[in-house]
């Protein structure tokens, strides 16, 4: 997937990272897969509650006495709350130590899920939504700081793609049980699962992640000042456009199910699942090609996810074809997460802290783009197709912003 990259990435990637902190002594290996796994498993909470209120959508309309498309704001409320609380939270913590901040933004998490379980009506509950969604971007980036502290350099791709695994894993275990929970026990219950998980987290982190320090010299003015860097902004307009496209695909992925493929409903959790899966073997993936090749394996990604989601104009009326296709999908987009993940904390520099949380605003702004030219499309009466061929066309325009990011960098290195 990354060969032949070479001649956009050749002096492309800026800087190796520069250290935030005096460099600690390693810790040893039993430790630091202890510590990455209490990471992960504050990702696993975090990507159950953001997808589980998709799964839950009816029942929580009923109970709130809101329609579906009002209920649909929740999930709104929610990504606006990442999109808000990533940069704002990371800029205003960065001087922090590592460990207490990610507990922190644990427990915020906690509370936001607590009030969502409570909620006594819809306006509550939308308010709680974005509270809950605040800490998401910043625990990511804490947690991909920390993770990469405790490995050697050529091993920080796989740490942060480690914790972010999390996140993969909650798409195949955690949402659909949580799933059946709030079908068999009540929605209130999926959201008191999660702040169980979110409170074992921030036990795990205590007792098993070592203490890191924070950047002491970091100031809003100096974190905030990564988002002047071209480098930086183009790397957010590649994520939100870039991976708006896997998203124009899974919104309306149902009715590509049972309306194009014609597999009947039962079989939409199947390939729910299938993506997940796919998700889990790309983020694992994504670590080792980045720690191999960043930026070619960053194009490589983007290039094979525009390919694999126009081959569904061609697939989706074969189940069996479309499921192949669901899963190449999602591996390709979720090495893309790993990939765009460590590109953003290389190019903000010293601010990796901001570099790393903003990855998830760029992600929830591109769920938002993906499932509204999605939308439109399909409005247009193109079909359940067409949202995976704008998709692609997304992928296209990702890929441009690329090579521009390329060609900046080749003149900022011949003008040094």
């Amino acid at each position: 997937m990354v060969a032949g990259c070479d001649v956009l990435d050749r002096g492309v990637s800026a800087a190796p990272v520069t250290a935030t902190t005096s460099a600690p002594l390693l810790p040893a290996t039993r430790t630091a897969v202890l510590a990455i796994i209490a990471l992960a498993l504050g990702g696993f909470a975090i990507g159950t509650t953001e997808f589980v209120t998709m799964g839950l959508l009816p029942d929580i309309a009923d109970g709130v006495d809101a329609s579906i498309p009002s209920a649909g704001h929740l999930i709104s409320a929610y990504a606006l709350g990442v999109v808000v609380g990533a940069p704002v939270i990371a800029a205003l913590s960065a001087r922090l130590p590592r460990r207490p901040l990610a507990m922190a933004l644990m427990t915020a998490f906690v509370v936001g899920n607590a009030l969502s379980a409570l909620a006594p009506g819809y306006g509550t509950l939308l308010i709680a939504r974005f509270i809950a969604g605040l800490p998401h971007g910043a625990y990511f980036g804490v947690a991909s700081l920390i993770a990469a502290s405790m490995v050697p350099d050529r091993l920080r791709g796989r740490a942060v793609s480690s914790v972010m695994l999390g996140l993969a894993v909650a798409n195949v275990a955690g949402v659909p049980a949580a799933t059946w929970l709030g079908q068999h026990l009540g929605w209130r219950s999926a959201y008191w699962a999660v702040v169980a998980i979110g409170a074992l987290t921030v036990l795990a982190v205590l007792t098993v992640v070592p203490s890191v320090p924070g950047r002491s010299e970091a100031t809003i003015r100096s974190e905030l000042g990564a988002l002047r860097r071209p480098q930086v902004l183009l790397t957010l307009a590649f994520g939100i456009v870039g991976f708006g496209g896997m998203f124009a695909l899974y919104s309306y992925i149902a009715p590509l199910v049972t309306d194009v493929a014609g597999a009947g409903k039962a079989l939409v959790p199947v390939f729910l699942l299938v993506f997940g899966t796919g998700m889990l073997v790309g983020t694992a993936l994504g670590g080792r090609l980045a720690d191999r090749a960043l930026f070619p394996s960053l194009l490589g990604a983007v290039v094979a996810m525009g390919l694999f989601l126009a081959a569904i104009e061609v697939t989706a009326v074969h189940p069996a074809a479309l499921l192949v296709t669901v899963f190449l999908v999602a591996g390709s987009s979720s090495v893309l997460v790993v990939c765009l993940q460590l590109r953003l904390m290389e190019v903000a520099g010293d601010a990796q802290m901001l570099g790393a949380a903003l990855n998830h605003s760029s992600l929830n702004l591109a769920n938002a783009l993906g499932a509204w030219v999605g939308g439109l499309v399909i409005a247009a009466g193109h079909g359940y197709r067409a949202p995976s061929v704008v998709g692609a066309g997304l992928a296209l325009v990702g890929l441009g912003i690329l090579a521009v990011s390329a060609r900046l960098r080749r003149r900022e290195l011949a003008a040094a």
